[in-house]
């Protein structure tokens, strides 16, 4: 009877450790209660940030009319041979550097402010400008150059990563560093991002909580730093070896093992 009672307390021990652990390993738990709320977002669209870099084409019918707007550039390649510096056959577009006041020099319309707009708003306000040059409606196309994100910490493969379609959420940026190791804490990712401004903040984000997809900050933004922290199994392994790490847990089950026996007999 007292062993069978023993049985009973560690099976009751290990389910609750269990359960308790699991708890913290799957993303986005409570998903059914976010999809009744019905609530719908906005769709995404970045921000034209300083520092981002830019390219703009513009384009109509009489490609001659559009040649001023669209200014290139040649890449220079030396030559190990004649040891001088000579250009490519196929020049590139101009890259637009966004300055700290959100300014622009874009040809024969001069300094533009495209700070802060969405690439929607910077194409039409350029496309209004552009009406008095050209005898017909252009086609703007603008394109963030240098879109890119980091993820740090508890991942398989951190790094900073380009995005090129200038669009990704914060379970987009794991998959792209390989997801979190065992040692990640869902529950306690930290989003760094820095505004226009040059303000920062450090949100710290539940991936556990399926609100986070309604959350402002599921949608990174250009130069945003993602960390995943370690948890505390990480931090001890950082003192001490694996095989110590394990042959401690061990003790400590025999341990308490002997202890609830010595208990119950008693």
């Amino acid at each position: 009877m007292k062993f069978r009672q023993l049985l009973l307390v560690l099976l009751a021990t290990l389910s609750s450790v269990s359960c308790t652990s699991y708890r913290k390993v799957p993303y986005l738990q409570n998903s059914a209660e976010v999809n009744r709320s019905g609530i719908s977002q906005p769709l995404y669209d970045a921000r034209i940030m300083p520092k981002d870099l830019l390219t703009i084409t513009v384009n109509t019918t009489d490609p001659q009319a559009s040649i001023p707007f669209n200014l290139t550039t040649q890449t220079l390649y030396s030559s190990s041979e004649t040891e001088q510096y000579r250009t490519t056959t196929q020049p590139t577009l101009q890259r637009y550097l966004v300055d700290n006041s959100g300014n622009i020099d874009f040809p024969v319309l001069g300094t533009l402010h495209v700070g802060g707009l969405t690439k929607g708003e910077a194409e039409s306000m350029i496309r209004e400008r552009l009406m008095s040059y050209l005898k017909e409606v252009p086609v703007v196309t603008v394109r963030m150059v240098n879109y890119k994100i980091s993820v740090l910490g508890e991942v398989s493969k951190p790094g900073t990563f380009t995005v090129s379609n200038e669009k990704i959420n914060v379970l987009e940026a794991l998959a792209m560093a390989g997801d979190m190791t065992v040692y990640g804490l869902r529950d306690n990712v930290k989003l760094i991002r820095e505004d226009a401004t040059g303000k920062r903040q450090i949100v710290e984000l539940d991936l556990n909580d399926a609100d986070l997809v309604m959350s402002p900050y599921y949608y990174m933004q250009q130069n945003d730093i993602l960390y995943v922290t370690p948890n505390k199994a990480k931090a001890k392994n950082s003192d001490i070896g694996n095989s110590t790490t394990i042959w401690v847990s061990v003790t400590s089950i025999l341990v308490s093992i002997a202890s609830l026996v010595v208990n119950i007999v008693h």
